[in-house]
């Protein structure tokens, strides 16, 4: 069958039941599909359901429609090329809970009106490079100890770990790329285990930040090179890879790639993304693919 519709939940909320399973099936069927029976890939967690006879995006609207509200995430992805061999992740409200420059700002009293410029960056309500320049401008003079101190907070998203491992330990290539700044970066790739990462160049002079960001600005078309520089350099194609993020300037990258996932994302992205998780945690990328839990790496719940 050409099309695979995958029902994730997060593992910290409430359970995936048979009901909703059930009620998925007859929305395929109203849409004129033929739905095969349901396999579980993770007991209470993840289930998907092959199907043909109609296309992804009705399917999926109809099984979202149903199921609503349910806290449970409803996407169809082809049979075809599910199992990735690359992944793309942005970093902050993604393999992070943090927005770092947020944090920075926090600790200087300045924490409201950096918050401000991001939201409306994330939103794609203002430009994402100019937005960068005037956070950072706000952060002049800031001691480097201060970057130490906030990467001590920072709080790894629930499934970014497994993510990260499961997919390395069958053979994918894996890849931070940030609109936020190396020296954390370079650390959150440590952290995950992750090949690469890829950020912007805070300025720095004296110990202390000049409030300048080093040229290029790693944004949106940043990112989108960066998924076919790094598919090019691994000798795969951008349809070979899976990209999550939640912001504005992560849209184009996804996409771009063979899976693009909006992960807890902003509206504009959620509602343009091809596939979207809105309940679940990093894990329910791998459900995507169509990996069994007992198939995952490193932490089950990491």
């Amino acid at each position: 069958m050409p099309y695979v519709l995958v029902l994730t939940a997060d593992p910290a909320g409430a359970p995936l039941d048979h009901s909703t399973v059930d009620i998925t099936r007859a929305a395929l069927a109203q849409t004129g599909a033929q739905p095969a029976d349901p396999t579980w890939l993770a007991p209470q967690l993840a289930c998907e359901i092959a199907f043909s006879g109609a296309n992804a995006s009705t399917a999926v609207a109809a099984v979202r429609a149903a199921i609503a509200p349910a806290p449970v995430d409803a996407n169809a992805v082809a049979t075809a090329g599910r199992r990735k061999r690359l992944l793309l992740a942005d970093m902050e409200s993604t393999l992070i809970e943090n927005e770092m420059l947020d944090d920075l700002a926090a600790a200087i009293g300045a924490g409201p009106a950096v918050a401000e410029i991001t939201r409306r960056a994330m939103n794609g309500e203002i430009d994402f490079r100019d937005a960068l320049r005037e956070r950072v401008g706000l952060l002049a003079g800031l001691p480097v100890e201060r970057l130490e101190e906030a990467a001590r907070g920072i709080r790894v998203m629930p499934g970014a770990a497994t993510l990260v491992a499961t997919m390395r330990a069958h053979g994918a290539y894996t890849a931070i790329v940030s609109g936020g700044f190396l020296f954390f970066t370079s650390l959150v790739r440590k952290c995950l285990g992750a090949d690469q990462d890829e950020g912007n160049d805070l300025e720095i002079a004296g110990g202390t930040l000049t409030g300048k960001v080093r040229e290029p600005i790693l944004n949106r078309d940043g990112k989108v090179n960066a998924l076919r520089r790094v598919s090019t350099e691994r000798g795969f194609s951008p349809a070979d890879a899976i990209a999550v993020g939640d912001g504005a300037n992560d849209l184009p990258m996804l996409m771009t790639a063979g899976m693009g996932v909006a992960f807890r994302a902003k509206p504009v992205v959620a509602t343009s993304a091809p596939l979207r998780v809105d309940h679940g945690d990093l894990t329910a990328l791998l459900y995507l693919q169509g990996y069994r839990r007992e198939m995952f790496a490193g932490p089950k719940n990491g």
